[in-house]
């Protein structure tokens, strides 16, 4: 790989301690390791993993990147079902859950032959959800996940929805950790920036995952216009070195790129949806409530087609949808992985951007930013030789 030039360094290399200002936001720690040691910035999202689980991952990717910087991602909304009084238990948003929408997911799971978990796989009575622990996707749930992130030698924390909680933009600067913050509007960003974050992610409409509805050649400009100086990462449809060099024209200060590292060879998603994915179109994704209830990018499918169906009765407000699919989710995960199940095959997707329309093959994390890098300088080359 040829080296990279100073073209490619900006103010967040020297804020993140990197060589090139690629951030890989995954679940995958080996994906985070992969980037981190190609010169990137790898984010551990932190949103399905338990304290425990957590804990592990972090200290597995600090021993394989030794000093390298990295980071890690948590979903801490300002905005779900019982916010506003200060959060409410497990068993009374499990009690807020509709009958008619517990029958819609069982009649979909029998439709579909899709069979049920073995014998002790299925906890308690809110969606396969211990009882013992805290609702998904609330502020509760975060903050065992930020003890935890906290105490290993992350560079960057990010909140993936919404500003991030005072709390913890205190503990990050006093640990001296950067804090970022998605946001999809202009006016979410200058909230950020006065809350006192320090990296801001401008997520346009054909990101994967919870997104809004400007598309980041929109987006991004907007952004940097308003919170200058403070650093603006591009993210939504960015998966090569030649979105880099758009992202980087339109003022932002590097990228950050999710979708593309679900079809690597480090990746753990699912196989079926890892094929789906790489036979899939940029066409294939939609934005659906149907698995957090928030709208968040994803593939098309069965799953999707059904909860925008006539007989849906409607998807719930976060957390209680993804506590009502959380079993259903299981089965539908682990039936998927016999061939023969076609109806969970059928049901199969996760979250993925428009950029899935190009992730045609499964290559390395680490080949992945080589060629972000190559195609970048080549770029740069290419607008050198117009002003000669």
């Amino acid at each position: 790989m040829r080296l990279v030039s100073s073209a490619m360094k900006t103010p967040v290399c020297e804020m993140l301690g990197v060589d090139v200002p690629i951030l890989a936001f995954t679940h995958c720690r080996d994906v985070v390791a992969a980037v981190t040691k190609a010169g990137g910035f790898g984010v551990l999202g932190a949103a399905g993993h338990t304290p425990e689980q957590l804990d592990v991952d972090l200290q597995w990717i600090q021993d394989e990147v030794g000093d390298k910087p990295f980071g890690v991602d948590i979903i801490v909304p300002a905005k779900y079902e019982g916010s506003s009084e200060g959060g409410k238990s497990l068993s009374d948003l499990s009690d807020m859950i509709p009958q008619t929408h517990r029958d819609f997911v069982d009649d979909m799971m029998e439709r579909y032959a899709v069979p049920p978990l073995p014998k002790g796989d299925a906890e308690g009575k809110n969606g396969g959800v211990s009882s013992e622990a805290e609702p998904p996707m609330t502020y509760a749930q975060a903050v065992p996940l930020m003890d935890v992130a906290f105490s290993h030698p992350i560079k960057l924390i990010v909140n993936a929805l919404g500003p991030p909680p005072p709390d913890m933009i205190e503990r990050a600067h006093s640990n001296g950790v950067l804090v970022g913050a998605l946001a999809g509007k202009k006016a979410h960003a200058v909230r950020h920036v006065a809350s006192g974050v320090d990296i801001i992610i401008a997520q346009g409409h054909e990101a994967g995952g919870h997104t809004g509805d400007i598309g980041t050649m929109v987006l991004v400009p907007e952004i940097v216009d308003a919170v200058a100086p403070t650093p603006v990462l591009a993210a939504g449809g960015i998966g090569s070195g030649r979105q880099v060099a758009a992202s980087m024209a339109l003022g932002a200060q590097g990228v950050w790129c999710g979708s593309v590292w679900l079809t690597t060879l480090e990746a753990e998603t699912h196989p079926v949806v890892k094929e789906k994915f790489l036979g899939a179109t940029s066409s294939d994704t939609l934005r659906s409530r149907s698995r957090t209830g928030k709208p968040a990018r994803q593939l098309r499918s069965a799953w999707t087609d059904e909860w925008e169906g006539e007989s849906s009765p409607g998807t719930l407000p976060m957390p209680l949808q993804p506590m009502l699919i959380a079993q259903a989710s299981r089965q539908v995960d682990r039936a998927a992985m016999n061939p023969e199940n076609k109806g969970a095959v059928e049901l199969s997707n996760y979250f993925v951007g428009q950029i899935v329309g190009s992730m045609n093959e499964s290559i390395s994390a680490t080949r992945v930013v080589e060629d972000m890098i190559t195609e970048y300088l080549d770029v740069m080359e290419r607008f050198d030789s117009l002003n000669n």
